[in-house]
């Protein structure tokens, strides 16, 4: 579902000629800058991981895999940040379900508790568990899963069957991989892989240790290797820069589009509201690692990025330039303030989530049914996301973009329909 702000006049022409398409072409290096910043970090970091995973795959123990798992958040830091670039942008948006895919049936990957069921009618693969099986049959034909690839991973087993639960890519089927299960419910604790399912000879838990060591291996070479080409796309020269310096009025679109569709549907409602309707532990982002509210933190915290056109990367510099805020407070510093205020507002709702989170009070017990003092600390996250996409849609009106359709979710604009 999309919100859609329709307005007819091109910004260029609607403000100052030549002047204001020199600005917005500022602006939208500075936005670029952000992006290659952001996915180079995002590179560094995974490769960072890929070190750990190795690590951890030669020389299997608890103290290896806890690094491993340290390497996975961190990572999480600056890719989580560029979400905003999803939304408004056509090749990240193409590119986007290879690496940060969710939910996903983790029973088509490996061994799941006797509780998570079966085959079902919606996927026939829910619980292939890929890697105690070295053989099987899709749509008809028989695949030969002998050796667990990135080749095998993306184009046999992710989304396989056209299903998008069969995530088997990317950031979330690595963090089942290093965690495991989250079987504790709305009660405290996260997903307890024990170190030994990485381990060999008669030490070995789970069962088929040397293949999950490979898939967890393919899987991370395959992260990187897609994050290489993304970063690739937003320097000088890349296709992603290209495509939106070539016209100020889209690019700024873009911007835009980016910041209305991750802060209204897709957290606020999909990955928020919806969890406090449903009351579904499994209904987090980071369901294994219990990392949710870092996720719903960053994701607020790229939408800042964008508008205030400044990033801090991971080594500490600061990436920063003219910005979108500037264009705004040139036309109506009024509502220049207005945003900065909706966007602190919001960054200070979603800190109250990671800081009771961290206190102990982890997301999943926040979307417990009865739950008070979770639901209105979600759901202030989620106001806070709602009345800023209200400015940005005056934003919109007073830049006047051509129509920018927000996307939407059920959860906030057709509740009832969530429980069809």
């Amino acid at each position: 579902m999309k919100r859609t702000i329709l307005m007819t006049t091109a910004l260029v022409t609607c403000v100052a000629g030549n002047a204001m398409a020199q600005d917005a072409a500022e602006v939208l290096d500075t936005y670029a800058d952000i992006a290659a910043a952001s996915y180079e970090d995002s590179l560094i970091t995974a490769q960072a991981l890929q070190g750990a995973v190795a690590d951890l795959v030669s020389s299997p123990s608890a103290e290896n895999l806890q690094a491993a798992r340290a390497a996975w958040l961190a990572a999480r830091v600056p890719y989580q940040q560029t979400e905003v670039y999803r939304f408004g942008n056509a090749i990240v948006d193409d590119w986007e379900g290879r690496v940060n895919a969710w939910p996903l049936d983790e029973g088509l990957i490996d061994y799941v508790d006797g509780s998570y069921g079966g085959p079902n009618d919606e996927n026939e693969f829910a619980a292939l568990n890929v890697i105690a099986n070295a053989s099987f049959t899709l749509s008809g034909t028989e695949i030969d899963a002998s050796a667990i690839t990135p080749a095998l991973l993306e184009e046999t087993l992710h989304e396989a069957d056209g299903i998008e639960a069969n995530v088997a890519t990317g950031y979330h089927a690595i963090e089942f991989l290093l965690w495991g299960q989250d079987l504790n419910g709305h009660g405290a604790g996260a997903g307890n892989r024990p170190w030994t399912d990485f381990a060999t000879g008669a030490d070995c838990t789970g069962g088929n240790c040397d293949r999950r060591a490979e898939y967890l291996t393919a899987a991370t070479d395959l992260l990187v290797s897609d994050l290489e080409w993304m970063a690739a796309q937003w320097v000088d020269g890349g296709e992603a820069r290209a495509t939106l310096m070539a016209d100020p009025d889209a690019g700024i679109s873009a911007m835009l589009t980016g910041m209305g569709s991750l802060s209204y549907g897709e957290v606020a409602g999909e990955r928020m509201r919806l969890g406090v309707m449903l009351n579904d532990p499994e209904e987090e982002h980071s369901c294994f690692a219990d990392n949710t509210h870092n996720d719903h933190y960053l994701d607020g915290l790229g939408v800042q990025n964008v508008y205030l056109g400044e990033y801090v990367r991971a080594d500490g510099t600061v990436v920063s330039g003219p910005s979108l805020s500037d264009l705004v407070a040139a036309s109506n510093p009024d509502l220049d303030a207005e945003m900065r205020v909706r966007l602190s507002e919001t960054m200070r709702e979603l800190g109250q989530i990671v800081l009771a989170a961290e206190a102990g009070f982890a997301y999943d017990q926040m979307l417990e049914r009865g739950n008070e003092a979770g639901e209105a600390l979600v759901m202030g996250g989620v106001n806070g996301f709602i009345a800023q996409t209200q400015t940005i849609e005056r934003i919109v009106v007073e830049l006047g973009l051509d129509a920018i359709a927000f996307e939407g979710s059920d959860s906030l604009d057709n509740p009832s329909a969530v429980f069809e």
